[in-house]
C-alpha cells in the first residue's frame, strides 16, 4: 500500500511540475534558463506547499481525533481553523503593519486556545452517543466562525475574509510559503511521541496506569495541531476535511498504533491535497478552482458516508 501511494505520489508531483498557464514542459523546466527560473519561483513551491499542508493536516487531523477519542473531528473544522482565522484578524485590526511572525504567533495562540476549548467542550459528552462529538464540534467550529464574519464586517475586512477560509494555491512562489516548514517540523514532532499518543486510546485511567504523563502529552499535541493548523490558515487559508478524511481511511488499514498509521496518513495527506490541486486546474482552465473546494466536496460526501456507517454501527 505504502508503495502504491509513494509511486501515486511522484507521478501527482511531475503531473503537478508540469501544469501551469505557460507551456513549458519538464524537459524545458530542466534544460531552459526561464523553464529552472519558473519551476524555482511558482511551481516547485506550489507542489511542497501542498505536501507540506496535506501531510501536516492529516496528521492533525488523526492526533486531534486521538485526543477527542472520536474518529469523525478534525481541527479545520471544529474550531481550530476558525480560530486560527480569528487570531490573524485581530492582529491585523489591532497592528495593522505587524510582520508575518506576529500574525503566526497570534494564529498559533488562537487555535490552541481554540482546541483547547473543544477540549473542554467535548469532555463531559457520554461516550455511549459518538456522534454527539462531531456535531457539537461542527456547531462550535461555526460560532467561532460567525464572530470571525462579525469582526471582519466591523472591521470592514469582509474582502480579506476569503482569503483565509477558503484554501487555494495560485498565489504561492517562492518567499511565501517556507512557513509550512514550520508545520512539518510540529506534524514530525507528533510522531515522536506516538507510542505514547496510541496510549490515550485505552483511556486517561488506564494511561495513567501505564505510566504516562496524560497531560503533558496532551498539551504538546494541542500545540502541534494548533501550530499546523495555524500555519496553513496563515499561508494558504482554510482547507477542510483532509483531517477527516485521510485518517479514516488509513487507520482501517493500520489500526490504532499511530507509530504505523501516521506516516500513511501523511502520505494520503500529500496524495489528496495535491490531487486535488491538480483537478482545480484543469476543471476550468485557464481558471481554477480552489482545493478547499474540490476537497469540502470530496470531505462532505466521506463525512455523511462515515456518520451513516458509524450510526448502523451503534
Amino acid at each position: 500500500m505504502r508503495l502504491f501511494g509513494a509511486t501515486l505520489l511522484c507521478g501527482l508531483i511531475l503531473l503537478s511540475l508540469a501544469l501551469g498557464a505557460s507551456d513549458l514542459s519538464l524537459r524545458d523546466l530542466i534544460l531552459t534558463p526561464e523553464g529552472r527560473a519558473m519551476a524555482l519561483e511558482s511551481r516547485v513551491p506550489r507542489t511542497l506547499a501542498a505536501l507540506l499542508a496535506g501531510a501536516g493536516l492529516a496528521m492533525s487531523g488523526q492526533v486531534m481525533q486521538v485526543l477527542a477519542r472520536n474518529r469523525f473531528i478534525e481541527p479545520m473544522t471544529a474550531g481550530a481553523g476558525q480560530s486560527a482565522a480569528l487570531g490573524v484578524l485581530l492582529c491585523t485590526l489591532v497592528l495593522p503593519g505587524a510582520a508575518i511572525g506576529v500574525k503566526m504567533g497570534a494564529a498559533s495562540l488562537a487555535a490552541l486556545a481554540g482546541s483547547l476549548g473543544l477540549m473542554a467542550l467535548i469532555r463531559p459528552l457520554p461516550p455511549t452517543q459518538p456522534l454527539l462529538v462531531p456535531l457539537v464540534a461542527l456547531v462550535y467550529g461555526g460560532v467561532i466562525g460567525a464572530v470571525v464574519s462579525f469582526v471582519a464586517y466591523q472591521g470592514d475586512m469582509m474582502q480579506f475574509l476569503g482569503t483565509w477560509l477558503t484554501g487555494e494555491l495560485s498565489g504561492v512562489l517562492r518567499g511565501r510559503y517556507e512557513l509550512l516548514w514550520i508545520a512539518g517540523l510540529a506534524s514530525a514532532a507528533t510522531y515522536l511521541i506516538a507510542d505514547r499518543l496510541s496510549l490515550l486510546t485505552l483511556g486517561e485511567d488506564s494511561a495513567r496506569a501505564l505510566g504516562l504523563n496524560v497531560g503533558l502529552v496532551t498539551a504538546a499535541a494541542v500545540a502541534a495541531v494548533s501550530v499546523v493548523t495555524a500555519m496553513v490558515v496563515v499561508t494558504l487559508g482554510a482547507i477542510p476535511f483532509v483531517g477527516l478524511v485521510v485518517p479514516n481511511l488509513t487507520t482501517r488499514l493500520t489500526g490504532d498504533n499511530l507509530r504505523r498509521a501516521l506516516p500513511l496518513t501523511a502520505l494520503g495527506g500529500a496524495v489528496l491535497v495535491l490531487a486535488a490541486d491538480i483537478l482545480g486546474r484543469v476543471i476550468r482552465q485557464p481558471y481554477e478552482v480552489p482545493v478547499a473546494t474540490t476537497i469540502a466536496v470530496i470531505g462532505a460526501v466521506a463525512f455523511v458516508i462515515l456518520l451513516n456507517r458509524e450510526r448502523h454501527h451503534v
